[in-house]
């Protein structure tokens, strides 16, 4: 039976950075929800429902479809939101010690905070393009959107892993 390293229980305050990056990434995806809302009587009741890769609707659906990416975004959001508060228990290289410890959580919390606001953004744009889309005022998802988002959570987890190697 393997032992559970004992690490600290640090409360760590959010920095700047967590605070602006979750008011712009959870009021993007609240904002995306609101929008949904307002303009439900005038979605038709056939939305794109997938997309291929070129960002062409190569599936409709219902439009009460609509409905599961906000609770999936509400999910990950929890999800994440429970882990930011948590980072003793992340995963950590055998070097941590009490005084790399602070440095250590911050760093994997940051990267989490990160993360957690770009696929609230995601949630934020796949919401707005699905609902103008079936609105007739565009025809496909902008082709820079899955690239985009893919780069920025490379970008992000190479810089947290960088950094996280530069604690001593």
């Amino acid at each position: 039976m393997m032992k559970t390293p004992y690490r600290p229980i640090l409360h760590i305050p959010k920095t700047k950075m967590e605070k602006i990056c979750d008011i712009v990434g959870i009021g993007l995806f609240i904002l995306s929800n609101l929008f949904i809302i307002f303009q439900w009587s005038q979605i038709p009741d056939r939305i794109p429902g997938h997309f291929n890769a070129k960002g062409e609707v190569d599936r409709w659906g219902s439009k009460y479809e609509l409905i599961i990416l906000p609770f999936i975004g509400m999910f990950v959001l929890l999800l994440t939101s429970l882990f930011e508060k948590a980072p003793h228990m992340y995963n950590y290289p055998e070097r941590i010690n009490e005084s790399n410890a602070e440095q250590f959580y911050l760093n994997s919390r940051k990267m989490l905070n990160i993360i957690k606001n770009i696929c609230m953004i995601l949630f934020a744009l796949i919401n707005f393009q699905i609902v103008q889309i079936a609105l007739g005022k565009t025809e496909f998802l902008w082709i820079w959107f899955i690239p985009g988002i893919i780069v920025s959570l490379i970008i992000t987890i190479g810089i947290g892993i960088y950094k996280q190697s530069k604690i001593k």
